[in-house]
């Protein structure tokens, strides 16, 4: 077992139509397990769990070698990763040597799809055999495309991934329709969903390294796709917290929240040694910051919320995004989630606050009805905007409460 932290005691490339192309757009790295990202609180490393399923035991060894390693605090990113914070350059070698002797971890394009997929029995179509079909024919230009490029393959089930960004997306509408999305636009319907994304990737590789769906053109597409897609009107996705009971065809999953998407490493071994007494058969990460027991019964919720997961829809830390802010980021100005935390009661209902340590907005890209952002002279108050919007006005730190509250700005 592993020492308790001492805080705890190319392709054969097809033919191309260049006039697809349109400027494209620059984009930083993403932090991996062998590469990991330099933070205020140390080097971040992502996990990309294959499958993201993860038997109890191996939730409890990926937690512990967190702690052992990291400095106590693990994340499950918007898009159901998992991160490990505060690792050492010299802890690196050995934490990522650990983790692969627990999980196999994913490499090359993403290719994600709901993390009920194949259980599920409100889904249309089980998504996995076009997603894996995707990801091995896109092996040869894994080398070709920027790290951010991503697919998303949805079977339309009790939890979608319409929050998702995505280079490429397909939606299940019937079991041989798939509705496409090449970046914001829209295409048709398609029963050629993997010939239709090997040509959209080919697309986006000979752009480079900078390339992503957004960059090329819809009218080109649709006439490159002609022979491939027909017209049909897109469909308006519910996203679906993946938090709360979920049945399954033989089962049903118990869902589960990190608050703010992090959590401390004692309470994921917590909740995965639960796995006898909850009938827990398997975890699964999830998007939004998610975690599914499958097999669990009821009182695992109240268990979780004890050991700080959310676990019910009505908590008001549901209405809140927060980046880690400082200090565990060195562009941070204010304690992000310690912020968060402070202001869940009096954010109204119905409404979202994004609490963003700077301008970048990392934690929610999207508009929110209000952000705070951290600058060196306090807290800029942006209404329904981004965080790298211009601010209406600065506060105090005294002055947050009755700024975001019901008779507020918010």
């Amino acid at each position: 077992m592993f020492p308790r932290p001492a805080q705890w005691a190319k392709p054969a490339v097809m033919s191309l139509d260049l006039s697809i192309l349109a400027a494209p757009q620059r984009r930083g790295a993403c932090p991996t397990l062998d590469v990991p990202m330099q933070t205020g609180d140390g080097l971040l490393a992502r996990i990309r769990i294959q499958d993201g399923r993860l038997e109890p035991g191996k939730l409890e060894r990926l937690a512990t070698i967190a702690g052992t390693y990291g400095n106590g605090i693990v994340e499950i990113t918007a898009r159901g990763n998992l991160q490990v914070r505060g690792l050492s350059p010299a802890a690196t070698g050995h934490f990522a040597r650990a983790v692969r002797q627990i999980v196999t971890v994913e490499t090359g394009l993403v290719v994600e799809t709901p993390p009920l997929c194949g259980d599920d029995p409100l889904e249309v179509v089980d998504p996995r055999p076009v997603a894996a079909e995707i990801r091995h024919l896109a092996r040869p230009l894994n080398d070709m495309l920027g790290p951010k490029v991503t697919v998303v393959v949805d079977g339309a089930g009790q939890i979608g991934l319409a929050d998702l960004k995505a280079d490429i997306r397909l939606v299940a509408s019937s079991p041989d329709d798939w509705l496409l999305t090449v970046g914001n636009h829209a295409l048709g319907s398609t029963q050629e969903p993997v010939e239709c994304a090997q040509i959209i990737l080919a697309a986006i590789a000979s752009l480079g390294l900078t390339g992503r769906g957004s960059d090329l053109s819809p009218i080109a597409l649709r006439a490159q796709l002609a022979e491939r897609i027909a017209d049909a009107a897109p469909t308006l996705q519910q996203a679906t917290p993946p938090i709360g009971p979920f049945q399954l065809f033989h089962d049903r999953a118990i869902g589960l929240a990190l608050p703010y998407g992090a959590i401390a490493w004692q309470s994921l071994v917590a909740i995965a040694q639960d796995e006898a007494r909850f009938g827990i058969r398997e975890f699964r990460l999830a998007p939004h910051h998610g975690l599914l027991a499958i097999g669990a019964q009821e009182g695992i919720a109240a268990e979780a919320a004890g050991l700080g997961f959310i676990a019910g829809i009505d908590d008001p830390r549901r209405r809140i995004s927060a980046c880690i802010g400082s200090p565990g980021c060195t562009s941070g100005h204010i304690p992000a989630r310690s912020v968060a935390n402070r202001l869940a009661g009096v954010v109204p209902d119905g409404q979202h606050l994004h609490v963003s340590g700077c301008a970048k907005g990392c934690a929610h890209p999207r508009r929110a009805a209000v952000t705070l952002v951290g600058q060196h002279d306090g807290y800029g108050l942006v209404i329904e905007g981004t965080a790298g919007d211009t601010p209406v006005t600065i506060l105090r730190a005294d002055q947050l409460e009755s700024a975001i509250g019901p008779s507020g700005q918010g």
